[in-house]
């Protein structure tokens, strides 16, 4: 779109030089063609300038399509994971393997932002979609469909307020670690700051689908960011509903990271709670016979950018329940995993990865505990 308006404009500007020095030889009629010319290089000039940090326009509202091709491919040793790491089914028998390879291009996405200004601020609005469908096909999947009204207000479903979204690890796979909570709700959410570094933000929400509640969920935050410290605080409450039996779901956030020197990064997520299962990535159950199952997790996270197109960092986590959820023959109480990878900016736009994975489970009832292995290789093309 760019580059050929850019085309346009050249020629026309090329054609109204030539044009202009013959002027004083043309009659009328040629005179308007002229001035009709330039016109329309003046239109092209307008046009070329009004997106403003946009893709398109149309009347005010500025319109930027975003999103990246991803293609996968990965090599699990002992268990099947799937497209996704998914460490709950190492142990199971039915995923046991002497060696898969696996290829997908399911997370890739791609999505529209709109601005239109108005007389109560910008109004915003945000459509996002991703390949990760229903039954493991490349189906479309919503991810985010909100409207924004000015700096306060956002009104449909992105990430919940409850996740730590500026201190979450970075991963090739699509989970990342275990022990933090992942989660895109429809919601209503204020937003307010203090100074430059500090905001809050309340919100309504819709429970996540695990819960099984028609109950909508509270839940407030508090995030300090300078750039060098970032510092986050949240907390949910809510129900959640099993066989007839409904329990209070409450938990706590408390995140933070730290860029110690020049290219490194270090951070740290904490969440606990009870029946908080669904709202993270390890899925355990909220309630185990009649009673809320209690959680804990924690991440961790070191990071280093080795140049300015190398970067490689670690990653460990770890959920701890208190009563076991069934995956299958087995169940398990505690899962951990372990993300070791690199990144490659081979341009600007276009970043080459690779990843280490090890996943553990536990097999509650006998104590014992079974471990996966998975290495990962991506492309991904930003546009």
């Amino acid at each position: 779109m760019t580059k050929t308006r850019k085309k346009a404009l050249l020629l026309a500007a090329s054609a109204l030089s030539v044009t202009s020095t013959l002027a004083f030889a043309q009659d009328a009629k040629t005179q308007a063609e002229l001035d009709a010319l330039r016109a329309r290089v003046e239109a092209l000039e307008s046009a070329s300038a009004s997106p403003a940090n946009g893709d398109f326009r149309i009347g005010n509202t500025v319109l930027d399509v975003y999103g990246y091709v991803k293609a996968d491919f990965f090599y699990d040793f002992e268990f099947d994971q799937g497209d996704t790491a998914f460490v709950n089914v190492i142990g199971e028998p039915s995923a046991a393997t002497d060696g898969t390879f696996g290829a997908t291009v399911r997370q890739s996405r791609i999505g529209l932002r709109t601005t239109t200004p108005s007389g109560i601020g910008d109004i915003g609005g945000q459509l996002e979609l991703d390949l990760f469908g229903s039954g493991g096909t490349a189906e479309l999947r919503v991810r985010h469909a909100n409207i924004t009204i000015g700096d306060n207000w956002l009104i449909g479903q992105t990430w919940t307020n409850f996740m730590p979204l500026d201190t979450y690890p970075t991963s090739v796979e699509f989970n990342g670690p275990v022990g933090i909570p992942f989660a895109r709700v429809p919601q209503v959410r204020y937003t307010n700051s203090f100074g430059t570094n500090t905001s809050f933000a309340v919100s309504i929400e819709e429970n996540v689908g695990g819960s099984n509640s028609d109950d909508p969920v509270l839940t407030a935050s508090a995030e300090y960011n300078d750039g060098t410290y970032v510092a986050r605080l949240s907390g949910l409450y809510g129900k959640a509903e099993s066989r007839n039996v409904e329990v209070d779901q409450t938990g706590f956030t408390i995140s933070g990271s730290v860029r110690p020197w020049q290219g490194g990064l270090f951070q740290v997520n904490y969440v606990n709670g009870e029946a908080l299962g669904p709202y993270l990535i390890g899925l355990g159950d909220p309630i185990v016979n009649g009673q809320a199952n209690d959680v804990d997790g924690y991440t961790l996270e070191f990071r280093q950018d080795l140049s300015p197109k190398w970067n490689v960092g670690i990653a460990y986590g770890k959920e701890d329940y208190d009563l076991p959820t069934s995956t299958g023959t087995l169940s398990f109480t505690e899962l951990e995993t372990i993300h070791v990878n690199a990144f490659y900016k081979a341009t600007e736009d276009l970043t080459l990865s690779a990843e280490y994975i090890y996943g553990e489970r536990n097999d509650a009832p006998t104590g014992r505990t079974f471990d996966g292995n998975r290495v990962q290789l991506a492309a991904q093309l930003n546009f």
